[in-house]
This record gives C-alpha cells, structure tokens and sequence, in this order.
C-alpha cells in the first residue's frame, strides 16, 4: 500500500461508510489516536504526517468490527490489499 494522501483519502471514506467520522485534532493520544465509541467519532493525532495517519486508520479499522458487507467493493478491495501488505 501507498502512503499517499489518495490512499489516506479511501481510508476516510471506508470510516465513512461504516458512520465514523474522522477528525484531526490536537491532543496527547497515547496511540495517536482516540475512538469515541458511542458518537462514533475517531479523532487522530492533526502534527501526524500522512503515513502515520495512514497507519492510524489502518489500525482504527482492525479495532472496529463490522461486516464487510455493509462496505462498497472498491473498500472492501482497498482493505484486502492493506491486510496482505
């Protein structure tokens, strides 16, 4: 997988079409990121360069389960290709 900002871009979009909403604020995370569970919000580290942010969703979406069925086929495509990386 890329560390582009296209690739961060369909990151957000899959966290979208589960109902998440991604933010970038300030804050100390301690894993550089924090979920609100019951808003469904994720909010990420803003002074993260692309890839760390990359690496933040990528690990938001291994925490949070959901059924790859509710997801468009271009996601679902974009997350096989991230687990085999």
């Amino acid at each position: 997988m890329r560390y582009t900002q296209t690739t961060l871009k369909k990151l957000e979009e899959v966290l979208k079409e589960l109902d998440y909403t991604v933010r970038y604020e300030k804050g100390n995370f301690q894993s550089g990121y924090c979920l609100v569970e019951n808003r469904r919000i994720a909010v990420v580290n803003r002074f993260f360069d692309t890839e760390a942010r990359i690496n933040c969703l990528l690990d938001i979406l291994s925490k949070v389960e959901f059924d790859p069925a509710e997801l468009s086929e271009a996601s679902r495509e974009l997350l096989q290709k991230s687990r085999k990386d």
